[in-house]
C-alpha cells in the first residue's frame, strides 16, 4: 500500500512540474546556453550542446527516460538520478545536489550548472552516449544556421 502511495506522489509531481515544462526552439537554446557561458567552454561548442540536447530529449524539458538499472533520466539534457540528482526512489550519488525533479521546468539555469559539472567530471561529453553516436566528429555549424550565434571551439576558453 505504502508503495502505492509512493506512485500517486511520484506522478502527481510530475504532473506539477510539466505545466511549467517547454520545448526549446533550437536557436532559443543556443541563445540562452551562449549566455550561461557554455560556447567554448571545456572546449565544446554551442552545436554540440544543441546536438546533444537534441539527440537526448528533443529540447523538452519535461523529458523522463526509465533505465533498465532503476535510475532514470531528467530534462532538456537527460541527467541521471544515480549520479547527478534525488529523484527519491534510486540510490543516488546526487552529484549536483538538487532534486531531480526541478530539471523538469523551463527555468534551465539549475540544469546548465549541472551540465557544467557533468562537462567538467573525466568524461566529459561523452557521458551523453547521444554525443559520442550523433555529435562527436561531425560539422555542428549547421545546428546554427539562424541564431546568431557562432562556434567557438576553443578548448582554452573557460577551462
Amino acid at each position: 500500500m505504502q508503495a502505492w502511495g509512493t506512485v500517486v506522489v511520484t506522478l502527481a509531481t510530475l504532473m506539477v512540474a510539466t505545466v511549467d515544462a517547454k520545448i526549446y526552439e533550437r536557436c532559443e537554446l543556443a541563445t540562452k546556453l551562449e549566455k550561461a557561458g557554455l560556447n567554448g567552454y571545456k572546449g565544446y561548442s554551442i552545436g554540440d550542446w544543441l546536438c546533444m540536447a537534441h539527440y537526448e530529449s528533443g529540447f523538452d524539458t519535461s523529458f523522463v527516460d526509465h533505465n533498465p538499472d532503476g535510475s532514470s533520466e531528467y530534462g532538456i539534457f537527460q541527467l541521471n538520478s544515480a549520479w547527478w540528482c534525488d529523484n527519491g526512489v534510486t540510490p543516488t550519488q546526487n552529484l549536483c545536489h538538487m532534486d531531480c525533479r526541478d530539471l523538469l521546468n523551463r527555468h534551465i539555469l539549475d540544469d546548465l550548472l549541472c551540465a557544467k559539472r557533468v562537462v567538467s567530471s573525466h568524461n566529459s561529453m561523452t557521458a551523453w552516449d547521444s554525443w559520442s553516436r550523433h555529435c562527436s566528429g561531425h560539422d555542428l555549424s549547421q545546428w546554427l544556421k539562424g541564431c546568431h550565434v557562432y562556434l567557438k571551439t576553443d578548448p582554452k576558453i573557460n577551462s
